[in-house]
């Protein structure tokens, strides 16, 4: 059952504000010659954390989809950003250090399925005590071994993880086709297998079978990035210089560019039209936009950073947590309540990862199965 709100655009516009606070006031200088680091890569985790759950709750948790809009806009631009900086992810480690399948797998898995695990027992006992919601046994054996096959909101367990069996797919492709030779070959049969894939009559919902084929690009063009700073790196390619004025305006316009062009684009998405190709290549030049405004900007807030941290517990408990066991919404107004939403699942993400981390402390070792 959706959430009635009173006044929801002004509700919208105190939520914004409570939001740019909390990044205005955790903003810091970029040290010089920081590039594409982790800080970074986390602070798009963060934005990427935060389209999926305005998404959510902007057009499924709430009955008038006028609160937390436009913020609301671009739930599928945050799953691209996700699978393209896990393919950049894992290809620049693979090029830094090589793969061993056995370790790659052993490592890798265990970070996606532990966590995973945890919430699924804990939703699917509260639901069984609290709600006396039962799931069937073919269902629950799906889940644990990573196949989502629906994605619906209502009525599922946790219907985002729609997207773990994606990111599976790449994951156990990954190390079988990844060469530290031929990188860019990698990248082009990974992109070839999932669009074969996707191609395939799969034992899932139609409405999931959409959500692969609009995204099955971002994963091998995250590995793509990679293999181009790496050999931009090796080559040592230089640009010609420009004056300082010069080189000072042409970031400005490119950034101011971007960021129009982002706007225009999560506005004018192409969702729930006719073409998927449009939709998706709309997406992919949001992405662009995006990688662009954060590479250029000169500032990082650690507000993101913390939040792109612990994007994937939040990723895994979120929806949930705000549908099925909303203890906030209910006393105080949405603005608020969403903004202490954020706080509560960065907590939430914090002890997961912790409680995970030392049971991957304790369980096999990775290196003691390499290759």
């Amino acid at each position: 059952m959706q959430i009635n709100i009173a006044d929801p655009v002004l509700q919208t516009n105190i939520f914004i504000a409570l939001l740019a606070l909390a990044i205005l006031l955790t903003v810091k200088k970029k040290p010089a010659g920081s590039g594409f680091d982790t800080s970074l890569t986390n602070e798009l985790k963060g934005v990427a954390i935060l389209m999926v759950i305005f998404s959510h709750v902007g057009y499924f948790l709430f009955s008038d989809h006028r609160f937390v809009f436009p913020l609301s806009v671009a739930g599928g631009k945050g799953v691209d950003i996700f699978l393209f900086l896990s393919g950049f992810g894992l290809a620049v480690s693979a090029l830094r250090s090589g793969i061993g399948i056995r370790e790659f797998y052993s490592k890798r898995l265990r970070k996606l399925f532990i966590p995973m695990w945890v919430v699924l027992a804990v939703f699917f006992v509260l639901d069984a005590v609290v709600l006396h919601r039962v799931y069937p046994p073919l269902g629950i054996v799906q889940n644990i071994l990573g196949f989502f096959p629906r994605a619906d909101l209502y009525n599922d367990i946790n219907s985002p993880l729609w997207y773990f069996t994606a990111i599976i797919f790449y994951y156990l492709l990954f190390p079988l086709v990844f060469s530290k030779r031929l990188p860019i070959l990698s990248a082009i049969l990974l992109l070839l297998l999932g669009r074969f894939v996707v191609g395939l009559n799969l034992p899932v919902a139609a409405d999931v079978l959409k959500l692969y084929n609009l995204h099955y690009i971002a994963f091998p063009l995250g590995m793509c990035l990679a293999i181009i700073m790496q050999y931009k790196g090796r080559l040592s390619i230089r640009l010609p210089a420009l004056p300082r004025i010069d080189a000072v305006f042409v970031k400005m316009a490119a950034l101011v560019l971007a960021i129009y062009i982002f706007g225009y684009t999560a506005i004018h998405s192409g969702v729930g039209g006719e073409s998927l190709i449009r939709e998706q290549l709309i997406s992919l030049l949001s992405l662009a936009c995006l990688l662009l405004i954060f590479i250029l900007k000169k500032f990082y807030s650690r507000f993101l950073v913390v939040l792109g941290l612990y994007s994937y517990e939040i990723y895994l408990i979120h929806w949930p947590l705000m549908y099925r066991y909303d203890l906030i919404y209910k006393y105080l107004p949405a603005s608020v309540a969403t903004f202490l939403y954020l706080l509560l699942l960065i907590t939430l993400g914090v002890v997961l990862k912790h409680l995970v981390t030392r049971f991957n402390k304790h369980g096999p070792s990775p290196s003691s199965t390499k290759n």
